[in-house]
């Protein structure tokens, strides 16, 4: 099985369909954007995504929209049948199946992996990213990326994960010190293994991507891809194997988890 997911993908219903119920009775009492997004306190950018089901309604604007255009409770009583997604919708099945993972194989070529990352390593992502994100957005992804990271120490049997990080992750603007940090605090637990791989001993295969390889708990591997625009979650024995053959040529390249961890160790001193 293979899915595919882009930025307009799998967004959710309940957001649809408030989103079109509301521009339905704004349409009908002949109250602009504008009016409705003066009054909730958004940009009616921002009422135009909400009315195209691409943002959450959220309860202020449907209860300002349902006293401007008199819908006598009808809009507000969508607020409890709406919340908000925790991950972006083209994660949001990848996340499932972490949840049930026993083995988990990484490699990222630009950014540090979301269970590696620092609070403030997350927020610079996630507060930058295009289109900007409403303030509790951030907020609530920043958290549900902090909470993904128990599976690091608190699941029983512990998770075997392993990490390769391109050199170019680590040479980032946004890697400071404390990032490097907890890489090495990461690095030094028992089921965790980092290595990375320098700029010169990169390969063509190295520059194609991050990709994820996971087992469940029923022994099912999946291969997770993505790029800036869509990702790709397959079970198809055919991605899995090609995917475990980048990752295992990617690994042959990598310096060993110690010599890693010691170049690590130098940048936090440099830095």
């Amino acid at each position: 099985m293979s899915v595919q997911y882009n930025s307009n993908s799998q967004v959710p219903v309940a957001w649809r369909y408030s989103g079109n119920q509301m521009k339905r009775w704004r349409t009908k009492a002949n109250v602009s954007r504008e009016e409705l997004g003066a009054a909730s306190n958004y940009s009616p950018d921002t009422i135009k995504s909400m009315e195209q089901g691409v943002r959450m309604p959220t309860p202020r604007v449907l209860d300002v929209a349902d006293e401007l255009c008199r819908a006598e409770g009808l809009l507000s009583a969508a607020k409890e049948y709406l919340h908000r997604e925790k991950f972006p919708a083209r994660a949001q099945d990848f996340m499932e199946r972490e949840k049930d993972a026993i083995s988990f194989w990484s490699y990222e070529v630009t950014l540090i992996p979301g269970l590696l990352q620092t609070k403030s390593y997350a927020r610079a992502l996630i507060e930058n990213r295009l289109p900007l994100l409403d303030e509790e957005t951030v907020e609530e992804r920043i958290a549900a990326r902090l909470e993904r990271q128990a599976i690091l120490t608190e699941r029983k049997p512990p998770v075997a994960l392993h990490f390769v990080l391109y050199e170019a992750v680590l040479r980032s603007p946004q890697v400071d010190a404390e990032q490097l940090r907890r890489l090495l605090e990461v690095s030094r637990l028992r089921n965790v293994k980092l290595q990375v791989l320098p700029f010169e001993r990169a390969i063509s295969d190295a520059l194609m991507g991050p990709m994820v390889l996971l087992e469940t708990r029923d022994h099912e591997r999946s291969a997770f891809t993505e790029g800036p625009f869509a990702s790709e979650l397959s079970a198809d024995a055919e991605v899995v194997s090609r995917v475990t053959e980048r990752l295992s040529m990617i690994r042959a390249q990598a310096l060993s988890p110690a010599e890693s961890g010691r170049l690590v160790e130098r940048m936090v001193e440099q830095s």
